[in-house]
């Protein structure tokens, strides 16, 4: 009897330190959401020629965006930014890959993300979307606010004024207890993504 008592109280204990992990890694993710813009270029298929077109259209973007977006100490004002120049983003993706490009700033999911120097956990991101036709082939994802594109592949996130010095140490870290954390983030954002319908 006193076994079995033992076994319940172990379970639920092991249950509520995994909601409470569970629970804080959320709120890391829900915060650090709240600051940033991610971008999604869609490509056309998978074909080369139209994975091509995908990253001349990111770079037409990152290239009309990057000097808008200089100086700008929000989401909120990145945002208005960036919805007052849809339609020249459109354009400069469409004439970057030769083909129509639907652009839509929305929430989106995401899964968790290696950048090169740095992780973002999964979980739900404001988004500006880049569709190329019918955006049925692979895509590419970065960080277009704060600026952490070009950083993925040369800098640290030490550049990035908008997160704090305890963001930019949690998405740095590479010790085994964050990717657990991330990892349990991300099947927890799954199971919400299921469960919403």
């Amino acid at each position: 009897m006193n076994s079995k008592r033992l076994l319940a109280n172990c379970t639920l204990l092991s249950l509520s330190s995994l909601l409470l992990l569970a629970t804080w890694a959320q709120s890391r993710q829900e915060a650090l959401s709240g600051k940033l813009i991610r971008l999604h270029v869609l490509a056309e298929s998978d074909s080369e020629e139209d994975q091509a077109k995908k990253l001349c259209a990111r770079d037409a973007v990152l290239a009309l965006l990057t000097p808008e977006l200089e100086g700008v100490k929000s989401r909120e004002e990145a945002e208005t930014v960036i919805r007052r120049l849809t339609p020249a983003i459109s354009l400069a993706a469409e004439k970057a890959a030769g083909t129509q490009a639907a652009v839509q700033l929305s929430r989106e999911y995401y899964p968790t993300r290696r950048y090169g120097t740095f992780s973002l956990p999964a979980g739900q991101y404001f988004s500006l979307r880049v569709t190329l036709g019918q955006g049925l082939g692979h895509n590419w994802w970065c960080v277009v606010y704060p600026p952490l594109c070009a950083q993925s592949a040369q800098e640290s996130l030490a550049g990035a004024a908008i997160l704090s010095e305890e963001d930019a140490r949690l998405l740095a870290e590479d010790g085994e207890s964050y990717v657990f954390r991330f990892r349990l983030l991300e099947l927890w954002g799954e199971l919400r993504e299921k469960l919403e319908g």
